[in-house]
């Protein structure tokens, strides 16, 4: 049994202005997600649409058609704006009312007053112009990780394609003053069709934003903010998730210190010791391989490891970063700083990585590289440690040629 036209306008209007006050809930909920409330409003007007839609024959034509139309587009280009503001960029107001400006405008034109035809091409280009407007916003920001991205861009596109199918209807179907153009079984079908996308892309929406809320938080726990790399726990656990690897590799482990760095606190201010912090990042991740990571242990510590390098590889690739931020941090924000790094490298060659083991041997190392007048490398080897040990607690050299053994 079919759905007479007012059945199908009271439905559309309570689900629109339902999603609408979910999504404002939603946003009040957690202000920061300012996209949401304009998705909100958008389905608000849209219920504000269909209701100047469903006066149709008990008022002048500039109301029912007009003017809801006109409501309409504001409402797709609310959710384009939307759309912008998810991925940061800002509103253009000569857009959002553009389209209902223009129809307006339009309709006192005696061409597009007379032909029903001209009109209904019209309102399907503006509203398809803006759902793919809001699909192409979408995909330019596709380089966020963001699963629920893919299927609103789907639907948002596959939306704004059967939309442009009004235009062939207008030219076969008996347009009157009567409603039998509502009764028709094609518009019950894209009547359907356009309920059932706006609640869809509505929840699909709302995802999008949890799913990036979540991100936030996950990319906050895992990553030192002043920096942009991996914070001590990501470093190791991603150390430990590439030693469960099923091809093992040999790899060397730096652990870089900058020398100096409370003095450099000290004479320039701390805003010059977080720029030496993010130039020291910056030079170390230009320097490494895809697989290769990089993480700031705490203060002014990082760890480096290098995938499948030995020694010479490993020394090698220490040395472009010790020199390139020698470089680099020769002067900061017009300071002359003049920051060096000391790192302690050790290699593991059965490709075997026991990270915390291994990062307390590039310790050692680091402190004779500290020892030995900084700004330099130092490699661990069986000697090192012993050296280390004894001057330590003689009782550590023991441990340290067992462990060697």
């Amino acid at each position: 049994m079919g759905l007479d036209v007012n059945t199908r306008f009271l439905v559309t209007i309570y689900v629109e202005a339902m999603l609408g006050l979910l999504l404002l809930f939603a946003w009040v909920q957690n202000s920061s997600i300012r996209p949401v409330a304009w998705w909100g409003c958008s389905h608000l007007l849209q219920a504000g649409s269909v209701c100047l839609f469903g006066m149709y024959g008990s008022v002048s034509d500039a109301i029912s058609i007009d003017l809801a139309n006109a409501v309409l587009f504001t409402a797709f280009a609310v959710t384009w704006t939307g759309a912008r503001v998810f991925d940061g960029r800002p509103p253009v107001p000569i857009y959002l009312l553009g389209g209902a400006v223009f129809w307006l405008i339009a309709c006192r034109t005696p061409f597009f007053a007379e032909s029903m035809e001209a009109r209904v091409l019209l309102s399907s280009g503006i509203i398809t112009g803006y759902t793919w407007a809001t699909a192409y916003e979408f995909w330019r920001g596709r380089e966020e990780p963001l699963v629920s991205r893919w299927p609103a861009i789907f639907m948002l596109f596959a939306h704004g394609a059967l939309f442009l199918l009004r235009t062939p209807l207008s030219q076969i179907l008996p347009w009157s003053p009567t409603n039998q153009v509502f009764d028709s079984v094609w518009l019950t079908v894209l009547s359907f069709e356009a309920l059932l996308f706006t609640i869809a892309i509505a929840f699909i929406l709302l995802a999008m934003a949890k799913e990036r809320t979540e991100l936030r938080h996950k990319m906050a726990a895992l990553v030192d903010p002043l920096t942009g790399i991996a914070n001590r726990r990501a470093f190791l656990e991603e150390a430990d998730a590439l030693a469960q690897r099923q091809d093992p590799r040999p790899a060397a482990v730096l652990l870089a210190d900058l020398d100096h760095f409370k003095s450099i606190n000290d004479q320039f201010g701390h805003a010059v010791g977080d720029r030496v912090l993010q130039v020291f990042a910056d030079v170390a991740t230009a320097k490494l391989g895809p697989c290769d990571l990089l993480g700031r242990l705490g203060g002014e510590e990082f760890a480096i490891l290098l995938y499948d390098a030995g020694r010479d590889k490993g020394l090698a690739i220490a040395e472009r970063i010790r020199l390139s931020f020698e470089d680099a941090a020769a002067e900061i924000d017009g300071r002359p700083v003049g920051g060096t790094v000391s790192m302690g490298m050790v290699v593991c060659e059965d490709g075997v990585l026991d990270i915390a083991a291994l990062l307390a041997q590039a310790d050692e190392a680091l402190y004779c590289a500290k020892e030995h007048g900084r700004n330099r490398i130092e490699a661990a080897s069986l000697q090192l440690v012993l050296d280390r040990a004894e001057t330590q607690d003689p009782r550590l050299v023991r441990a340290a040629a067992a462990s060697a053994a």
